[in-house]
């Protein structure tokens, strides 16, 4: 997609022509983690849940990424926007360099402690064994398994979805591929159980890296070298001014989930492993919004650096409209099917009776939970971090972990499923107070300033 299109093009039309290609993207991958999860439980319990323990970790490093990703997404959106190709190609190449950086340096901590992380978390003796087998070649191998999400987020700065879709499709095709092969082992290869599925990730990644940073460096010329020391210091203080506020709003997600998952962990193995399964499933289930919020904030960043308001305006609250009625859908699908869908996954009965009763509940506030993904992903196209830090702190550690253990307090299991459900309303409620007020400021500064660059024609195309 053209830059200029972002600019231009009329709002509802553009944002879904960009988020349709994410969505098939996001389809696939999402599909990696399902058809992950899906494997392993036929490995067993313990294997379930050793698996369900390592996703607040290595959700950690992703979250890192994604926070990286979220910066030079809105750097170089917002340079884009302004006009300025060379600028915004020395933003994105120190952003890959600095995120490789500090992505592998967390790995490393996480490898070093990786016994007392877990043993924090809740995790028995007997499991760290079977969680050592998947986390060591994770970490180590952190770099190819993320780096991919960072190059993914130079193109849809420049307002080009497809290929990140087309990257984020093969992945998951060759992980869907791979994963019998080396969980369950075929002809000369040995059967690697729990192990398998990561080498699978890990083979699958190393084609997309090759892809992606092939497509950045020579298809979008966005991969620079031989910058000065003011040069890489002026983007690295752009880029992490709002990388690491959105990697620390985002990293507070896994580190709830560990606290909830050491919550969970003494209602038993079964608990653990049916939230395990439950938290893929949700992901799945926001599959629309998690594309929307990979396809939304470049352009608002890039509208918001032409002075575009109007268009900030109207691309917000026609997102968050549809995610309401789409996910109001997404719940009577779960609803209907939740008995299915666990039995495809846990055979034990007590584990299929927590994953059905997680389908029932916590999907209520999933259209909530939209409005709130997509607020703090504009915040942050805005150059707004710390408000999405502060909303993310309201979300976590105000709401969603006190209502939790209130709940569990209770009615048990039950109730600790209902007070996360009641978080999620209560968050996506705030965060469109939290956004109307800082779009009526936005739009207040350029009204006072007389600059608004949107037109009446721009409106009335769609």
């Amino acid at each position: 997609m053209n830059p200029s299109t972002l600019l231009n093009a009329p709002v509802n039309s553009t944002i879904k022509n960009m988020t349709i290609p994410m969505l098939y993207g996001m389809v696939l991958m999402m599909s990696f983690y399902i058809v992950d999860t899906l494997y392993v439980s036929m490995l067993g319990t313990e294997p379930l849940a050793a698996f369900s323990f390592t996703f607040p970790v290595t959700f950690t490093l992703v979250s890192l990424a994604i926070g990286m990703g979220i910066g030079v997404s809105a750097v170089v959106a917002k340079t884009l926007g302004e006009n300025n190709k060379d600028r915004a190609r020395q933003h994105a190449s120190v952003s890959m360099g600095v995120s490789a950086i500090l992505i592998f340096s967390l790995a490393m901590i996480g490898w070093w402690q990786h016994d007392f992380i877990f043993t924090l978390m809740g995790a028995k003796p007997e499991n760290l064994g079977l969680i050592r087998d998947y986390m060591a070649p994770w970490l180590v191998c952190s770099l190819i398994l993320i780096m991919p999400m960072i190059g993914n987020s130079v193109m849809r700065a420049s307002g080009d979805t497809k290929t990140p879709a087309k990257v984020m499709g093969i992945g998951a095709v060759i992980n869907a591929a791979l994963d019998p092969l080396f969980i369950f082992g075929w002809g000369p290869v040995p059967a690697m159980g729990l192990q398998g599925a990561v080498i699978a990730s890990i083979i699958a990644s190393i084609v997309s890296c090759i892809i992606v940073f092939y497509r950045v460096t020579h298809t979008f010329d966005m991969l620079g070298w031989g910058y000065s020391f003011a040069q890489i210091k002026e983007s690295a203080t752009k880029v992490l001014a709002i990388g690491l506020p959105a990697a620390a709003s985002n990293m507070m997600t896994p580190i709830s989930s560990s606290i909830l998952t050491a919550i969970v962990a003494t209602y038993g193995s079964e608990a653990v492993a049916a939230f395990g399964v439950g938290s893929r499933i949700e992901s799945f289930a926001m599959i629309v919004v998690l594309a929307m919020s990979m396809s939304l904030p470049p352009f608002i960043s890039q509208n918001y650096g032409a002075g575009h308001y109007k268009r900030v305006k109207q691309a917000y609250y026609s997102s968050i409209k549809f995610v309401m009625l789409w996910q109001a859908a997404i719940y009577l699908v779960l609803l209907v099917f939740s008995g299915m869908i666990a039995e495809a996954f846990a055979d034990d009965k007590s584990v299929v009776e927590i994953i059905i009763l997680y389908l029932m509940i916590i999907p209520i506030s999933h259209g909530f939970g939209g409005i709130t993904i997509l607020t703090n992903s504009s915040l942050n196209a805005l150059h707004k971090p710390m408000a999405s830090v502060g909303l993310n702190i309201i979300r976590l550690f105000v709401l969603m972990l006190p209502l939790a253990y209130l709940g569990g307090y209770i009615d048990d299991i039950r109730g600790l499923i209902i007070g996360v459900g009641l978080s999620g309303v209560l968050t996506g409620i705030i965060a469109l107070l939290l956004m109307r007020k800082n779009l009526k400021e936005l739009l207040g500064d350029c009204d006072e300033r007389n600059d608004c660059h949107d037109t009446d024609q721009e409106t009335s195309k769609e």
